[in-house]
């Protein structure tokens, strides 16, 4: 496993008896969306499941799963250059993949991160579209970090950190 690999991860998140619990997912789901998404459809929970990932110090994805229906968040569209799961994200939320010179007009040569998919994904659990938009684009914040932000915000920060724990150590 080399250094970038051991920074990737993939967690679900579920209530179980009005209780937060987190459960990591093999390394092998951060570059792969529909086995991501049929992973969090095996986790039984009542409302929903909750799937954070993180790629190295690139990007994340953000997905829930409500039976059939699934959300999805990245938060680089410029990951989607290089990585499988950021493409195949706007792939999923048929976002096309600009160039470099589209992604340039768009940000004005700005160095923030551009994010594409539901900034509402979290709302009705207290993280409003706003919030996540500002922490998504923090570009001096690592995945890992504002994943953390998140869960914290969500109220997993426990099962999340524990999670974090047995992928690192």
């Amino acid at each position: 496993m080399s250094d970038e690999d051991s920074l990737d991860f993939a967690i679900v998140v579920y209530r179980e008896d009005d209780i937060w619990e987190a459960e990591t997912l093999p390394v092998a789901l951060t570059s792969d969306l529909d086995g991501l998404i049929h992973a969090l459809r095996q986790q039984p929970s009542m409302n929903g499941t909750i799937g954070l990932v993180a790629v190295g110090d690139e990007f994340f994805v953000a997905l829930r799963v409500f039976g059939e229906r699934v959300e999805v968040f990245l938060s680089d569209i410029a990951a989607s250059w290089d990585f499988p799961l950021a493409q195949q994200a706007l792939e999923y939320l048929d976002v096309p993949v600009p160039d470099e010179d589209e992604l340039d007009a768009i940000l004005q040569d700005e160095e923030t991160a551009l994010p594409a998919g539901d900034l509402s994904i979290f709302a009705d659990l207290g993280l409003d579209e706003m919030e996540l938009g500002i922490l998504s684009g923090d570009i001096d914040l690592l995945p890992e970090d504002v994943l953390s932000s998140i869960a914290a915000r969500l109220g997993f920060s426990e099962p999340f950190e524990r999670a974090i724990d047995s992928v690192f150590g």
